[in-house]
């Protein structure tokens, strides 16, 4: 067991290592530990303790569940971009603030979706299955509509950006760390049983960090534009739970996924968010950069703007 675990980890820091080379920032700036290996670390520590809790029996539901789940998928790959660019251009977002709402918009649901699926009483199955497929996909997606978000929103002002070499970090630091965690399950089921709580824990405490620290370092930038990114990334969680939930319904699914569709719709992994606009484009000063800046924003406000409607569901439930 401790062999699994040294590979393992060794594995994870592979990775972010091999993806270093991959990362679009403008090769002039100097590199900052904090950007090229800490943050992609923890991304790829995040995504790995999603996999350790994955089986490929958790897939089959794409094919036992193909109403519930293309709903879903469609909200999340589809919708959730088009609300991220209405919202964007309806609150006046501009430059890198508007790049990073199109890239919160991209990104899958996460391990947090799955537990406050689980918290609130709906279907944890199919939320796990939505978070690994959409996970997967959006390694193509993101790159391909960032390129184009930052074309539009940016302009000339806009730095150059790789987009098959996002599409290879995205690849590396999410899809490939999911895999291992799935080969742990696979080889070693009671390693993984034993290890899940408290790699769960662990990556809770890095998300925690993480946005915090993507707050801390562009705090002024925020300060500036509080009233035009506050309210964007509320309305924007408002409306995708909306939608998630009343797109169930009308297709007459049950409570029970109906309340999985909503969270997976509205919930987004604010780490690869983070994470990605990170990689990117860096701040001049070592920081995060202004682009992680919504995705950080939205990592704490998504908790609060999430609470009415889990009291809500788990009351509907009980009685």
């Amino acid at each position: 067991m401790r062999r699994i675990s040294l590979v393992t980890v060794s594995a994870l820091i592979l990775l972010t290592l091999v993806a270093a080379p991959a990362q679009a920032q403008d090769e002039s700036e100097e590199g900052n530990v904090i950007i090229d290996v800490v943050l992609p670390l923890s991304l790829a520590f995040i995504m790995f303790s999603l996999g350790v809790g994955l089986t490929t029996e958790d897939f089959t539901l794409v094919i036992r569940e193909p109403k519930a789940f293309g709903i879903g998928v469609a909200n999340q790959m589809i919708v959730l971009p088009i609300m991220g660019f209405a919202i964007t251009t309806a609150a006046g977002l501009e430059g890198e603030l508007a790049v990073g709402m199109m890239i919160l918009a991209c990104c899958p649901g996460g391990v947090t979706s799955n537990i406050l699926t689980k918290l609130t009483k709906g279907d944890t199955a199919l939320s796990i299955s939505y978070t690994a497929v959409v996970s997967v996909a959006t390694v193509v997606t993101l790159p391909l509509i960032v390129g184009v978000s930052m074309d539009h929103f940016m302009g000339e002002a806009a730095p150059e950006i790789d987009i098959l070499g996002l599409g290879i970090t995205m690849f590396l630091l999410t899809t490939v760390p999911v895999l291992i965690g799935m080969a742990v399950r696979h080889f070693s089921p009671s390693r993984a049983d034993s290890m899940e709580k408290g790699v769960n824990l662990a990556a809770a405490i890095l998300f925690v960090i993480i946005v915090l620290a993507a707050i801390a370092s562009e705090w002024d930038t925020l300060m500036d534009n509080i009233g035009t990114l506050g309210p964007a990334v509320i309305v924007l969680n408002v409306i995708m739970l909306t939608i998630g939930y009343k797109s169930a319904v009308l297709f007459n699914l049950e409570a029970l996924r109906a309340t999985t569709v909503s969270i997976e719709s509205g919930i987004q992994n604010a780490t690869i968010g983070i994470t990605v606009g990170g990689l990117i484009l860096a701040a001049p000063d070592g920081g995060l950069s202004t682009l992680s800046l919504p995705s950080g924003v939205y990592g704490v406000l998504m908790y609060l703007i999430i609470a009415p409607f889990m009291y809500w569901r788990i009351n509907s439930v009980e009685t």
